[in-house]
């Protein structure tokens, strides 16, 4: 499939072979305290329990399994906050790939630290002054790299839609689905699985409050531009939508509402409180949204929300959630 195609089901139903032969099949966490928090029935998709700590190694491994033997040969290029890092280094290092990761000053120390762990080359950058793009691209052309995007990549956003497909082949049909919205990888490849499979199912994404180019291009009609957001959603700070992302949310989405920080923690909280997990902010914001009644119309529903990610320093979790 050409990079700059859009993707359809059977992309997403091709990725699930790969992704069968690398990933774990997360399980689907309930909780009664969480149900009546929520008044509705949650089936919460465990993409932190995934390979790297978050559902990006679906995206990762599919792309990369999809290069020829070339490409391969010659290694591969991408740019990430740290789970897309983290997942591309890995599904790298399994299919004996070169890979260098473009990534921030200011990432969390443990996902640079994994990225480096599974042998991958890092290259730093200022977020808020330089674009990690452009350098990705003059990399690629110094070194002839393949780039492998977080989300504009009809490869990467198949990979990603594996993870609601399992979750409506293990819970049956739902009346909602959730998740997180950052460059719309997640969220597209969520609407060709419910598309398919629970095409009556209402389907949201969830942006951080101060970044929410994803409400506003969706109201415009068109990819909007914002500055970087400075939000606790590490990995939900980007700056647009992507231009195969932007059209397959237009076209398929119920509707994008936001999560603010205070939100994302009191989640984080209910979630080590009650369920025992550790969730990073960004891998909050699907859940947030639901507990915070942004998502609407819940109530007595059966609701599917994705968990993205559990990545994020064990010293500043316990800063986080440690006092309400």
């Amino acid at each position: 499939m050409p990079t700059d195609s859009l993707p359809t089901f059977p992309d997403v139903e091709a990725a699930a072979a790969v992704v069968a032969q690398h990933a774990h099949r997360t399980p689907v966490l309930r909780s009664r305290r969480l149900d009546a928090l929520a008044g509705c029935q949650i089936h919460l998709k465990a993409e932190h329990l995934q390979r790297v700590g978050a559902f990006k190694f679906r995206g990762a491994i599919t792309a990369l399994s999809a290069l020829d033997a070339g490409q391969q040969r010659a290694g591969v290029v991408a740019f990430s906050s740290g789970n897309h890092a983290q997942a591309i280094a890995l599904a790298a290092r399994e299919l004996g790939i070169r890979a260098v990761i473009v990534m921030p000053h200011d990432a969390p120390a443990q996902k640079v630290a994994a990225t480096q762990g599974y042998g991958a080359e890092v290259v730093r950058y200022d977020r808020y002054t330089q674009d990690r793009e452009q350098i990705a691209t003059t990399l690629a052309a110094e070194r002839g790299l393949s780039v492998i995007p977080p989300y504009d990549h009809p490869q990467v956003i198949a990979g990603q839609g594996t993870a609601v497909m399992e979750l409506l082949e293990d819970v049956g049909e739902l009346d909602v689905i959730v998740t997180p919205l950052g460059g719309g990888g997640l969220l597209s490849g969520s609407i060709l699985a419910a598309g398919a499979l629970a095409p009556q199912a209402r389907v949201y994404g969830v942006e951080p409050a101060a970044g929410d180019d994803g409400v506003r291009s969706l109201r415009a009609g068109r990819i909007v531009t914002i500055e970087t957001p400075r939000t606790l959603a590490d990995g939900a700070q980007t700056t647009h939508l992507g231009h195969l992302t932007f059209p397959i949310i237009r076209d398929g989405v119920t509707d994008l509402v936001t999560a603010t920080d205070d939100e994302l923690v009191q989640t984080m909280r209910v979630l080590a409180s009650d369920l025992k997990q550790v969730i990073e902010p960004t891998g909050a914001l699907a859940l947030a949204a639901v507990l915070s009644g942004a998502v609407p119309d819940t109530a007595g529903t059966r609701v599917g929300v994705v968990l993205t990610g559990g990545n994020i320093d064990l010293s500043r979790f316990a800063e986080l959630v440690g006092a309400p």
